[in-house]
């Protein structure tokens, strides 16, 4: 009998931590988005934008693009999913323009200052990264227009689009990372605030992984 109501309550138990852990997502990244906006205060240099817009694409828009198919705590989780999937891609694009021009701005900086470009691995990832999203976006536009996907198979596009678009979000949260060990955020911080801004995007990437191989891990038991 003790068993029984056991099993009937991990469900239950399980929710309620999906649930919390989604929400805590959506704090982090508006959380840690906010703070980098205060340390670098974006407008008072061209630098300044640079920290704001990449940690505004990846850690603010591209989280919640992928927050809006959980099942837990999507802010439109009762729209049809044609329309998660248009507000996915839209806020996709808000990310992608958000990262070309943070890189932009940090590409001009450089080179008022004479120095040179894409030199460390933050700047080189970051670069790749930039790319991988882009393109990312463009690829997904069969899923959002079915007649340009003539000859694919949705359900594998679908799961590409999965795969790569948890890759493309490790990358910036890679990106992110890497950043927090610039000289500028080093000395904006003191040690005990670092590690708590590197576990912002640290913990983002662990619970969005959980989120994309459940829904995968999910959708498989309901073919089989």
């Amino acid at each position: 009998m003790v068993h029984s109501r056991e099993a009937e309550s991990e469900p239950g138990l399980y929710g309620l931590t999906r649930t919390a852990s989604s929400l805590l997502t959506h704090f982090i990244c508006f959380s840690f988005t906010l703070f980098v906006a205060f340390l670098s205060k974006p407008g008072t240099s061209w630098f300044s934008w640079h920290p704001f817009l990449m940690t505004l694409a990846f850690s603010f828009f591209m989280t919640e693009a992928i927050l809006l198919f959980s099942p837990h705590a999507s802010p439109i989780r009762k729209l049809p999913h044609k329309t998660k999937g248009c507000v996915h891609w839209v806020l996709q694009c808000l990310c992608v323009s958000c990262a070309v021009l943070g890189l932009a701005a940090i590409s001009y900086n450089k080179h008022l200052n004479g120095k040179p470009h894409f030199t460390s691995w933050h700047g080189l990832l970051g670069l790749f990264t930039v790319c991988v999203a882009a393109a990312q976006s463009l690829a997904a536009l069969p899923l959002i227009y079915h007649s340009l996907a003539k000859g694919w198979s949705l359900a594998k596009l679908k799961r590409y689009h999965a795969a790569s678009g948890l890759i493309t979000y490790l990358l910036g949260s890679c990106s992110l990372l890497l950043g927090l060990f610039s000289a500028w955020f080093t000395a904006s911080v003191r040690e005990y605030t670092w590690y708590l801004s590197a576990l912002c995007p640290a913990l983002s990437a662990l619970i969005i992984m959980n989120q994309v191989s459940s829904a995968y891990i999910a959708k498989k038991r309901q073919q089989s």
